[in-house]
């Protein structure tokens, strides 16, 4: 890859795609991003022209997001901001579900693939899947294809209608275990500081088993809390972290 630092733009791009190593957060390396950026048509000096790559290492964040457009950008606009919308908690839930064992990188990136194939989150819709579309997702290289993720995902829509309907919606029901009915505020200077469970997130996880939902043990409860803002765990530092 050549670039034209003067005139701003790729002059040159080697066509290479994405090589991400690693299952762990922040597992990519500059040069993988950049190849991915500039294989996806993305403006790659945007990020990595000295002068905004400057700009953006004066801004504060989480270090888990590391340097990977994607992860900066959903660490910025999503993660922890206060979700009310039941069709978002939906398709938090239905990611974060099928995250199980995998990374969360590798589920944002097919994110739009999940929501062709899952009828854009239409709670009612999924909910109504058959086997046909199981056999449909099954050979869908676009999502994950396991077929008790995949069924997990039709049973979970069912699980949450049932909620709905007992607690007005499904973000009553979150509400419902949280302290004094509001978000939980933890201060965590590092990422040391940050659990992977918590009590809340046992409770929570308990009684979505009991209530007949898969996938949904207490790490990825609590990890969904972290997404949907129901628990703010933003590093003290962060410049996100009371947006």
């Amino acid at each position: 890859m050549k670039t034209d630092w003067k005139n701003g733009r790729v002059v040159e791009c080697d066509g290479l795609e994405n090589r991400y190593r690693g299952n762990s957060i922040g597992g990519s390396n500059p040069s993988s991003s950049a190849i991915r950026l500039c294989s996806a048509n993305i403006g790659w000096e945007s990020i990595h022209h000295p002068r905004n790559k400057q700009k953006m290492q004066k801004i504060k964040r989480c270090e888990w997001c590391g340097d990977d457009p994607l992860y900066i950008q959903y660490h910025d606009n999503e993660w922890g901001r206060l979700v009310t919308d039941d069709k978002i908690m939906f398709e938090f839930l239905t990611l974060e579900s099928a995250q199980a064992g995998l990374s969360w990188i590798t589920v944002l990136r097919k994110r739009e693939n999940y929501r062709k194939a899952f009828a854009n989150f239409d709670i009612k819709k999924v909910a109504k899947f058959g086997e046909a579309d199981i056999e449909r997702l099954m050979h869908d290289s676009g999502i994950i294809r396991n077929r008790l993720k995949i069924r997990s995902a039709i049973t979970n829509a069912q699980r949450f209608i049932e909620i709905q309907k007992e607690f007005g919606s499904f973000c009553n029901y979150i509400k419902n275990f949280l302290p004094n009915g509001k978000p939980v505020v933890n201060k965590p200077k590092s990422l040391s500081d940050i659990p992977a469970r918590s009590d809340l997130s046992d409770a929570i996880a308990r009684d979505m088993k009991k209530r007949g939902f898969k996938f949904f043990g207490t790490t990825i409860c609590y990890a969904h809390l972290q997404a949907t803002g129901y628990v703010n765990d933003h590093l003290m530092h962060c410049q996100f972290r009371k947006r």
